[in-house]
């Protein structure tokens, strides 16, 4: 066993992990987290619950001795675009230079406020980020910082660096990558995800068959029908961070908080399932329409003296997610952007508003804001 104040090699993490499997004495212990979804059925539980949209799992045991318990925060609030006026904006294409204005400089802790009102202006195909202040987010993963790494818990600096950036692999690959977006399935994304978290397994393995309030993919991954929808050209804007602080039995815990602005068009009928979305000829329609997802996933890069994993993988620890024009109530598995007159017209809905740009506020707040069922109503795309 490794002190939690001592930094471990990389070959000391090979051997943990050799006699955990072993089954030898002092083994490492499982870690045990529930994936669970919360909004509506919070009101339709019986008895008042434990916090807001909170879920402390029950302890586990692994090899004889109480599990090492992951409590793993699940909430989501669907929320629908209902804009005051105008149209709503895109997905996934290059800006084309909106009025010229330089690139925001990286966040790298949480703005005071949310950005300023764009003049209102409709997207096109060639400039799919026109009117919203996306357009002077970076693209891809480059909107995610990341912060300078040192030493913490069971890890030397290097080792936090590493972790660092596959956590941020992790966000491209599950909310960037083009073939996960286009509707597959986020193969190696999944690939991070320490394999020893059956709660988490359990949950991965029914999402993407029979997706449903309690076991929902859009949590962690961003996907969308391929038949129904098309990327408007070839970037995603993002703006957010990392950070880490030390979390139990001296584990680097990793917070990410990004939030993705998509822009699509509706696919065209029998158009070819490979194709490009900058292609004119498959997206069949140029009314440009914008998803936007804001998440929040605790990631814990556990220390393998401690707890049972896999080497190069984090076990979850929460995710919440929000998102608007992705689908109310939504348990398709899929984000189903609406455009022209299927969205509700100005004032048809009632529900609380909601600015999905606004990162003022944290994701704890964000939640309660959106009233944790129902849909609320976007104040712009």
């Amino acid at each position: 066993m490794v002190s939690g104040d001592r930094k471990i090699s990389d070959e000391e993490w090979e051997r943990f992990l050799r006699d955990a499997e072993a089954g030898s004495a002092g083994a490492p212990q499982e870690p045990s987290a529930r994936a669970r979804m919360v909004g509506r059925r919070l009101q339709e539980e019986p008895g008042p619950p434990d916090g807001w949209r909170t879920h402390q799992p029950s302890p586990r045991r692994a090899g004889g001795k109480a599990g090492y318990v992951v409590g793993l925060l699940v909430a989501a609030v669907l929320l629908v675009v209902a804009l005051a006026s105008g149209q709503v904006s895109g997905w996934f294409g290059s800006d084309g230079g909106d009025g010229g204005d330089k690139p925001l400089a990286a966040e790298s802790e949480r703005p005071e406020q949310p950005p300023a009102r764009e003049a209102e202006q409709l997207p096109t195909v060639d400039r799919p980020f026109r009117g919203s202040p996306a357009a002077r987010w970076s693209d891809g993963a480059a909107g995610i910082h990341v912060p300078p790494a040192r030493a913490i818990g069971w890890m030397s600096k290097d080792q936090v660096a590493r972790a660092l950036a596959r956590s941020r692999d992790f966000l491209a690959l599950s909310s960037l990558d083009e073939d996960v977006l286009r509707g597959q399935r986020p193969k190696k994304a999944i690939a991070l995800i320490n394999p020893r978290q059956q709660d988490v397994r359990d949950y991965l393995a029914a999402a993407f068959d029979t997706p449903s309030r309690k076991n929902d993919p859009l949590l962690l991954f961003s996907r969308f029908p391929k038949a129904e929808v098309r990327p408007a050209g070839d970037v995603v804007k993002t703006r957010g961070r990392i950070t880490f602080r030390e979390g139990k039995r001296g584990a680097l815990e990793v917070v990410s908080d990004v939030t993705y602005v998509y822009p699509v068009v509706r696919a065209a009928k029998g158009s070819d399932q490979t194709a490009k979305g900058s292609d004119r000829a498959v997206r069949g329609s140029d009314e440009v329409v914008r998803t936007i997802v804001r998440r929040e996933v605790v990631m814990s890069w556990d220390n393998p003296a401690k707890v049972i994993t896999e080497p190069g993988t984090f076990s979850l620890v929460s995710y919440k997610a929000d998102y608007t024009n992705g689908g109310c109530d939504n348990t398709t598995g899929y984000f189903t952007p609406k455009f022209g007159s299927e969205r509700a017209a100005p004032g048809a809905e009632d529900g609380p508003e909601v600015d999905p740009y606004d990162r003022s506020t944290s994701m704890d707040a964000r939640m309660r804001q959106g009233g944790g069922a129902g849909c609320g109503v976007a104040t712009r795309s």
